[in-house]
């Protein structure tokens, strides 16, 4: 066999190759192959990037390589910062990047390293997400931001690159449910919309904490005139349990939208 190479069969009798180095006391596996030569050409291109510093993570092409782009990325990050991460993770000063394709980047704060290491980043339907536990949780809930909240609308990007998902550029402009931010300047306002058979809106309202209160109070509405969905609460936890009462007393709900509720009873 070449350097770096080793045969192996598959089930079915088929015989595949597997290219491996070692590097640091490390061994790193470079993937399967069909050909002994693909096999031998991946571990002769794992070694110079290993000991070639002139390609960076900023420089390099992924087109030139036969090895996949997340392997790359893996072993400059090796080379480079000495710790091995089996995701497409390079690590900066105080940020790391997840490539998730040679050409879409995203940045994370340090802190979300440890998570990232062991949860790989996936994207369908334009959302990005990842595995844990057996669920598909989106990423942009680890910002509080709910799955169907829409970018400009309910999220802002301070520094208006969506691929920079570090804490601070990420602005949350209403964690709530059914509760919709419209107007602009001082004429903000919040509408707030409930799903029964379809989107009902209950009202405006000048706060977003009155606007998500109001969703509440439409959601036990409705359970009393015999809906039998089961609606997401608002938790605003900046109120006391006295305030919130109070709250919910004073929020008006529409009165089209009790006459709504009415004939469905």
């Amino acid at each position: 066999m070449l350097t770096g190479v080793f045969q192996a069969q598959k089930k079915d009798g088929t015989i595949y190759y597997r290219s491996n180095i070692t590097c640091r006391s490390k061994h790193i596996s470079l993937g399967s192959f069909s050909t002994e030569q693909d096999a031998h050409q991946a571990y002769l291109e794992a070694s110079r990037i290993l000991q070639d510093t002139k390609i960076t993570i900023d420089l390099v092409l992924f087109s030139d390589f036969l090895l996949r782009h997340e392997k790359i990325v893996t072993l400059l990050n090796f080379r480079d910062n000495h710790i091995y991460i089996k995701n497409p993770i390079y690590m900066f000063r105080s940020y790391f990047s997840y490539y998730l394709t040679p050409e879409e980047i995203y940045k994370f704060d340090i802190d979300d390293l440890f998570y990232f290491s062991g949860h790989k980043l996936l994207k369908r339907g334009g959302h990005l997400y990842v595995n844990d536990y057996g669920m598909q949780v989106t990423v942009l809930s680890r910002y509080g931001i709910r799955n169907f909240a829409v970018a400009g609308r309910d999220y802002l990007f301070a520094n208006q690159d969506p691929y920079d998902l570090r804490y601070e550029n990420i602005i949350n402009i209403n964690p709530f449910h059914g509760v919709r931010r419209s107007g602009s300047g001082t004429a903000v306002f919040y509408d707030t919309f409930i799903h029964i058979r379809g989107d009902f809106k209950i009202g405006s309202y000048r706060t977003l904490h009155e606007a998500a209160i109001a969703y509440n109070k439409a959601a036990d509405l409705a359970h009393q005139h015999g809906v039998a969905k089961n609606f997401p609460t608002n938790f605003i936890t900046e109120l006391t349990a006295k305030e919130y009462a109070q709250a919910y007393v004073e929020v008006k709900i529409s009165d089209k939208y009790k006459k709504y509720l009415k004939q469905l009873e």
